[in-house]
């Protein structure tokens, strides 16, 4: 299932939005991570920045066989090893990954899906105790260049409740300005 709103914008323009090994540094996703998943890769703008700092495995997930081949070749050209790179509609089936097995989680972009609730839960379900799950989103402004329609936008305070109802914790310093256009959150799996 096709998250609504998801087309992708020029990948100039997306890559310029980010710092992506600056963006991972402001979640404390710089050092001590063995494993991470992506949910929608996309042009694997944060992909390779995450290989970088993971030690074991990054895991890009996308249902756009044209997104898999983009990352697959940027990984394939930098030299890069540790990025599997999976072709999945993880919406209607799951990461497919086991519980328990993540460090961190990257759901980018995407909480404007029908079932943001559900997507959170998921990545609850594979990050370790104590794992964290950053989220980006367009700012709830309508002057953005990009972003999906404002009536599905999802605010700060929509996606922290929606995380909560998933069973992350969050606390309020972990809230971010992404200039020039995103907010962060950084939420935590509880230790039990």
């Amino acid at each position: 299932m096709k998250v609504r709103d998801s087309g992708m914008p020029d990948e100039e323009m997306w890559d310029g939005f980010f710092e992506p090994a600056k963006v991972l540094a402001t979640f404390g996703l710089d050092r001590g991570l063995q494993d991470l998943v992506e949910f929608g890769c996309g042009y694997g703008t944060f992909t390779l920045a995450a290989a970088a700092i993971v030690s074991g495995t990054v895991h890009a997930l996308d249902i756009e066989p044209e997104m898999t081949n983009v990352v697959q070749q940027k990984c394939r050209d930098a030299g890069v090893h540790n990025v599997e790179v999976t072709l999945r509609d993880f919406v209607a089936t799951g990461t497919g990954l086991a519980e328990n097995s993540m460090d961190a989680a990257l759901l980018f972009n995407i909480l404007h899906h029908e079932e943001p609730v559900a997507l959170m839960k998921e990545a609850l379900r594979v990050l370790k105790p104590n794992g964290m799950l950053a989220v980006i989103h367009w700012n709830y402004d309508p002057s953005t260049p990009r972003g999906p329609a404002m009536e599905i936008r999802p605010r700060p305070e929509q996606c922290i409740e929606w995380g909560k109802e998933a069973g992350f914790r969050f606390k309020e310093q972990n809230r971010f300005e992404l200039p020039p256009y995103h907010y962060g959150l950084l939420f935590r799996k509880p230790f039990t």
